[in-house]
């Protein structure tokens, strides 16, 4: 196999995160302000929050999913998400998009959330 087909049979199927931006933590933290009304622990815990992109000019990308494609504030939530992460000094735009591959499931939570919902 050459190294070029390899790099695309192991490519995550999550795009990384642009974690060494500066605005990287602050979209985090209001990330960590949105809930999912159904379960006591926020979206960036419960492992909703795939990317987090932010570019060079401070736009904010951001691709989430849900716990079930069902939910009944799927419609809703990517604006919550954009209204936690708008009002950040510095940011310039922010758009939130969904997807549901791969599927959320519970090894997407970060121990907090484990411990928190009694997982662990």
């Amino acid at each position: 196999m050459n190294q070029q087909q390899d790099m695309i049979e192991g490519a995550p199927l999550i795009k990384p995160s642009t974690t060494d931006h500066p605005l990287y933590d602050s979209v985090v933290e209001a990330c960590r302000t949105v809930y999912d009304p159904e379960i006591p622990v926020n979206i960036f815990d419960l492992g909703l929050i795939y990317t987090i992109d932010v570019s060079a000019e401070n736009e904010v990308e951001i691709l989430m999913t849900l716990t079930a494609p069902g939910c009944p504030v799927a419609g809703e939530m990517p604006g919550w998400v954009q209204d936690a992460v708008e009002p950040i000094a510095g940011v310039k735009s922010v758009v939130v998009g969904m997807t549901f591959d791969p599927p959320w499931g519970m090894d997407m939570m970060s121990d907090e959330a484990r411990l928190e919902l009694g997982f662990m």
